[in-house]
This record gives structure tokens, sequence and C-alpha cells, in this order.
């Protein structure tokens, strides 16, 4: 039987704003507003928005300064809390752990957490030449959440030109496929079968951005509709960002549920969140088709929460690219068979940037009042599978009180890598992906092992040798730097 400072999720609301003119856009806020009153008529009850006495924004794209004091003051509790957030994938689920840990605590006992994107008609609007009408808000948010973290890159990934995630989540990609000693073929075979079955997902979930049918086929061969973005990944693989979506939860103590008349069956409970971020950029990480800090932050939630992957009926795995879900699922014992995702994931479910792991709540907690007996685990990524929070729900009151940990020390503590700016000498092809420009491949960017095991960038753009790059397995080649030039000698 829960307590009165149980935290319990009651009402949760997804917005998708598809548009076919630029006049039927709407701008963040007003995503928001709607997301949230749909979060309140999901609780099935009188209206009680005007007792909120805090509201949580997660940072988007957009430049309002204190949005949640707008929104506060529209639902009617004007002196209610603001909160923001800094940028990061993994900021929802972390925040949704914050407001639990406060809840628990009797810091606040209701709280509103919202957030939306409305990349696809501002894409639109830019191409086109117009400028989208936008609220002024001024101010800052009374608290902002989370912890400034060092740059996404490190400085010798910048100077090669590697600021983006579509230039290291294909390494990863490319490492796993060496790894588990596969031809080009079987391995992209295979990542278009598990993102084939993420669309499948999607097309079962009412609030996902593409349900169309797109076959393991479709997803892997290019066309026009699906160009060549990085080797191995087409456009299908990678996170759709043109979507305009927002999405609210309404959060609170398990006594002000009792008090406001909120049917059990409403009810979603946090069981744990844990938050630990790996070594901080690829550089150096002791390899590319592991992650440490998954694995520990995974496996402490689970902990937490007394169960183990085995118990777990819904799964959503931070999906920006296949290779972040491939990592996620063998370091947590998921088989990718299974189903892991709820939404249809970052490509497919849509991926309004740092807002869609309230997406994967929203939707985990509908699926949990449907099985309040299940388990479900959430997990958010931010940067290049560097930082991450993991939660653990269920639609039954918990045993224990909501368990948190913080996992980051016991991952810093593990050994890193060497990354050198610059070298010259023999080494081993550790991994590599090849960009495209007009669907031809046109520079490739190589991470390399010296003999003394230290990682060095190089680049290439050789067309003989970026063109075999796309062909052949160059991963466990040997090779040699001279001049800032890459030859592969085997």
């Amino acid at each position: 039987m829960a307590n009165a400072r149980t935290p319990v999720i009651v009402g949760v609301g997804q917005l998708v704003n598809r548009i076919e003119s630029l006049d039927q856009a709407i701008e963040p806020l007003a995503m928001m507003m709607r997301a949230v009153y749909a979060a309140e008529a999901d609780v099935r009850c009188p209206p009680f928005l005007d007792r909120v006495d805090s509201v949580r924004v997660v940072r988007g794209m957009w430049s309002y300064g204190n949005p949640a004091k707008v929104i506060a003051e529209r639902i009617g509790a004007p002196g209610a809390q603001t909160m923001g957030t800094l940028i990061g994938g993994n900021q929802n689920q972390a925040l949704l752990t914050h407001t639990a840990m406060e809840i628990l605590a009797g810091k606040h006992d209701l709280v509103v957490i919202t957030g939306a994107e409305n990349g696809n008609s501002t894409g639109k609007a830019r191409r086109a030449g117009i400028e989208l009408p936008q609220t002024e808000v001024p101010g800052r948010p009374d608290a902002v959440f989370g912890a400034e973290q060092r740059p996404e890159h490190h400085d010798y990934e910048v100077a090669k030109g590697i600021r983006r995630a579509i230039q290291v989540y294909p390494m990863y990609d490319n490492a796993l496929r060496h790894e588990r000693r596969e031809s080009l073929d079987e391995h992209i075979t295979r990542v278009s079968e598990l993102w084939s079955r993420f669309n499948d997902v999607a097309q079962d979930n009412p609030n996902a951005w593409v349900r169309d049918n797109m076959s393991a086929e479709t997803i892997r061969t290019p066309s026009p509709a699906n160009r060549q973005i990085s080797f191995p990944y087409t456009k299908f693989m990678n996170a759709n960002m043109s979507v305009d979506m927002a999405a609210a939860l309404i959060v609170c103590s398990h006594g002000t549920a009792r008090r406001l008349g909120i049917a059990e069956d409403r009810l979603v409970y946090p069981l744990s969140g844990v938050e630990g971020y790996d070594h901080f950029s690829a550089s150096v990480r002791d390899n590319f088709h592991t992650s440490p800090g998954i694995r520990i932050t995974g496996n402490r939630a689970m902990e937490l929460a007394d169960i183990d992957a085995t118990d777990l009926d819904f799964v959503d795995l931070y999906s920006c690219f296949p290779s972040a879900v491939q990592i996620a699922a063998a370091e947590l014992g998921l088989p990718e068979e299974r189903p892991l995702t709820v939404t249809g994931g970052l490509t497919f479910g849509g991926g309004p940037l740092n807002n869609y792991v309230m997406h994967s709540i929203a939707r985990t907690v509908e699926l949990l009042r449907e099985k309040p007996d299940g388990y479900a685990l959430v997990t958010g990524n931010g940067g290049n599978l560097y930082k991450h929070a993991h939660g653990i729900y269920s639609g039954q009151p918990p045993a224990r009180d909501f368990g948190h940990d913080d996992v980051k020390a016991e991952i810093a503590a593990l050994p890193a890598r060497e990354c050198l700016p610059e070298y010259e000498g023999d080494a081993d092809i550790e991994s590599y992906t090849v960009m495209y420009d007009n669907d031809e491949p046109v520079i490739g960017h190589v991470s390399c092992l010296t003999p003394a095991g230290a990682r060095a960038w190089v680049n290439t753009d050789d067309p003989e040798l970026v063109q075999a790059m796309v062909t052949e397995e160059f991963c466990g080649r040997r090779a040699s730097v001279h001049g800032g030039r890459l030859s592969v000698t085997s």
C-alpha cells in the first residue's frame, strides 16, 4: 500500500500537430498548453490545475525565457514555482526522478512537467522565407535543473570536423559489426530488421509521427526519400527531428491523488530513477561497442525496484540511432528480438529533440494502465552515448519508497583511453564512418589504435579509399598515418 508521500503519475497528454499549410502551425508554448490540458482531462476528475505548486518545462530549441511562468498563470496557479532544464535527451527522465524525490520528501505535492518542439513547421517556414510568430516570454525560471557537463565532443574530435551525432553513432554500429563478426550485408540486414520492428510499434502508437508501414528493405535501401547519411545509416535510421510534438505529465503525491478523488486505475508509480555518465567522449572510452554507463545505471535502477530484465513488460530504449539501442540492449540483457520501444523510437515515434523521453513516459503510463501489474523501463540519453537516466515504473503501488541513486562516480572510476592530438606511424583501424554528400561518399572519419593502445583520429578524402570503405570491412585492418594521411596496408 502506497504511503501518502509516494509519487504517482496521474495524467499524461500528448499533441502531434501535422500541418498541411503554415497557417496551421502552433508555437511551442501553445502546444505545451494543449498538452497540459490534455493531461488534466486524462486524469478524469474535476479541474484541479489551479492547485499546481510547480511547473517544469524541458528546454527546447525555442527562445522563451520562462515559459513555465506563462503556463502557471494560464492554469490559474500564478504562485507556482517555475523550473527549466538544460539541454539533453536525458533531462526528461532525470527531471521526473528529481520530481519524484521532491514529492516523496514533501517539498511539492502537485507538479506539471511539459515540453514541446516545432521542428517541422519551423523548417517549412525557413524554406519558405517566412518567420513564424512566437510569443515574447522574458525572464528566467526560479530554478534550472541539470548540471553543466563537458562539451559533447572532445577537442581532438572537433579538430577533425567531428561535431555531430551523425558522425559518431555510425562508428559505434561499425564497431558492433566487427565485434559480432558480421559481414556488411548481414549487419545492415539485422539492423534494418531491428528498425522495422520499431516501425511496427509506431503503427500501433496513436501519437507516433510516422505510422506508415516500412519494411526492413525500405529502411536500409537508399532512395530519393531515404538518402544515405553516414555509413552505414540511411535517413530512415536517424532520429527524425522534423516534428511538431508536445507532451505533459502531471505528478503528485498519493495523498494528493486521493484528496483530488483520482481513481486508482489512473495511477502509475515511478519505482526508481538512476543517473550515470559514461566517459564524456568516444575519444576516451575503452571501445565503441559497449557502454559501462548504461550497464551500471540500468542495473542499479532495476535493483532498486527489486526486479531484473526478465520482469520487464515494457521497454523504451533511447533510440536516436540503431547503435544506441543495440548497445543498451546488450548491456541490460535484453534480446534484440523483443520489443525495445513503446513509441516507435525517435525515427518513427518522432524525435522532438530533448523532449522525446516525455513521450516515452506518457506512452508507458498508457500501457501500464492496461497492464497494471507490469513493469516498465524508460531510458534517456544525452550527448553521444554519454549522459544516462533510467527509470522503472509500474501500475502497482511499490513495496518500498521510490529509490534513487547517482552512479556517476562509479563509472568515472573506470579506465579511460588516451587520445592523441596527432599521430604518425602504424595503427589498427578501430572503427570509422563515411559521410555522404549528394549521395556520394566524400570523407571518412577513422578511429585508429596505436601499438601502445592510444586512440587517434584521422580523416581521409581519398575517393578510392572512401568508396572502398562503404563496400568492404575496414574495422580491424592495419594502416599507417603519415602527414595526416591514412594508408591502409592490409
